[in-house]
Parts: C-alpha cells; structure tokens; sequence
C-alpha cells in the first residue's frame, strides 16, 4: 500500500486544479508574480512560526494549507513561464533527500545524528557549494543565521569541546563589550555587543536552546504582562502617563505573581 493514501493525492491534485482555475478566472490571482507573492510568503511563514509556539494545532493546518498554496502558485507561475512545473519540483526535492541520506538509501553506516548532519555538508559540497556557509540565506534573521552558521561550521570541526569553554568566551566577549563602552566608541560598543550576542547563541546551542525561540516566548511573556498591567491600570481609573516607574514596577510584579502562582 502506498505510503500517500488516494485520499491524499486527490487532494493535492484538488489543489493544483483549483490554481489553474484562479490563474485562469480570478483577477487578483491572475495578476500576481513571484515577487508580489514574496513578502506574502515570508508573512505566512511568520504565521505559521507563531502557531508551532503556541502548540495551536488548529491553526497550524490552516497555516500549513496557506503555505502549500503558496508554493503550488510559484511553481505555477514558474510553469507558464517555461521554467519548471510542480511535478519536477517534487522530483527535485525527491531526488536530493535520496541522495544525502546515503544511510537509508546506500551502504553508509552512520552512528548518531551528528554523524547524518556532517555527512549531509560534504554531500552538499560535493553538489557543488564552494563554502560549508553557503547554503545560510542572506535574508535570514540575523539571531537565526548566526545560530545556522554555527551548526554547520560544527560539522566539518570547527566548534568548542566544552560549554563551559564557550561560556568563559561569553565572559571574554562582556568585558570586552564594557571597555568599547567605557571609551564612548560607539561603533566599537555596537561591534562587541555584537560579538556578546553571537557567543551568547553559541552557549544556547551548546545547550540545546533555540535562541529565537527561547526570544520570542520571553517577547510573548512581555506583551501578555505588560497588557495585564494596562488592563489593571484602567480598571482602576489610571493611565500609565500619570503612573511613575515604582507603580508601574508594582504593577509587573503583581501580573508576575499571578502567573507564577
């Protein structure tokens, strides 16, 4: 029996029927290119993004079902203009996993899951990428692409044994933050602080931590008690204008407490 039941695959032929009628029909859809579609996609990517940090499997389908619209429309769009269709880009992406996971499909013995992740950059260096970095988008955030630079300079060795190590760099990397501000040189404090931030995702990967991740629920924790303390304000006939910061502070421990208990 085959592992995409008929069910499946008639829904996605369903799908890819339905755009060929929006190209054809709708206006809007009819209008749209590649790079009008561009800033839509990074928006449902971000959607998606916060429905995974909320655990809301609800909204993650419908995400999901908005993202895979958006790649059957590119490759739609790619098709009318004689570049590719859907079907070579399954193919593509079929081809690909085959070859670098030569320990499902080949002879290759791996151990562990650092072993399927080194072995995974040579292949790629072998399909022609001339750095190990290469493969890291331009237009990522810059917290995730330090924390993909890191992970894949690892694989081919270049990575600390230790965490403590990485931390007494993140240590090396404060002072050093402290005296580019002790001397007013701005652009020298902005470069520090930069190299601080990097050392610091350095240590969260060495333990397990997803830097963005771990930013963004403290980004969520923030909006939720900081909403409290306008909601409790307001209830009580204030506004934050008339507030001084020891009242606010009072306000944000009483929001803290009530989610602790």
């Amino acid at each position: 029996m085959d592992a995409v039941n008929t069910t499946e695959k008639q829904s996605f032929y369903r799908l890819v029927q339905i755009m060929e009628d929006l190209r054809e029909k709708c206006p809007w859809d009819r209008k749209q290119t590649i790079h009008t579609l561009r800033t839509l996609t990074i928006e449902e990517m971000y959607e998606m993004g916060d429905a995974i940090l909320q655990e809301d499997w609800t909204d993650l389908k419908k995400e999901l079902g908005d993202l895979m619209l958006h790649l059957v429309f590119y490759a739609k769009i790619a098709s009318e203009e004689g570049h590719f269709a859907i079907g070579d880009v399954i193919e593509s992406i079929c081809e690909k996993l085959i070859f670098r996971h030569p320990h499902v499909y080949g002879e290759l013995q791996v151990e562990n899951e650092d072993e399927v992740k080194r072995n995974w950059e040579q292949l790629k260096l072998k399909e022609g990428n001339k750095s190990v970095l290469g493969g890291v988008p331009k237009g990522l955030p810059a917290m995730v692409k330090a924390l993909r630079m890191q992970e894949k300079a690892k694989q081919v060795g270049f990575e600390w044994d230790t965490a403590e190590q990485v931390w007494e760099k993140v240590k090396e990397e404060e002072g050093e933050f402290k005296e580019a501000l002790a001397s007013e040189d701005k652009a020298a404090a902005e470069e520090e602080f930069g190299d601080l931030l990097f050392s610091l995702i350095n240590y969260a990967r060495f333990k397990n931590i997803d830097p963005e991740t771990a930013l963004e629920k403290t980004n969520q924790k923030f909006l939720r008690r900081f909403q409290g303390m306008e909601q409790i304000a307001a209830s009580e006939g204030k506004s934050f204008a008339s507030m001084n910061l020891q009242e606010m502070d009072a306000l944000w421990n009483q929001i803290k407490s009530t989610e602790n208990k």
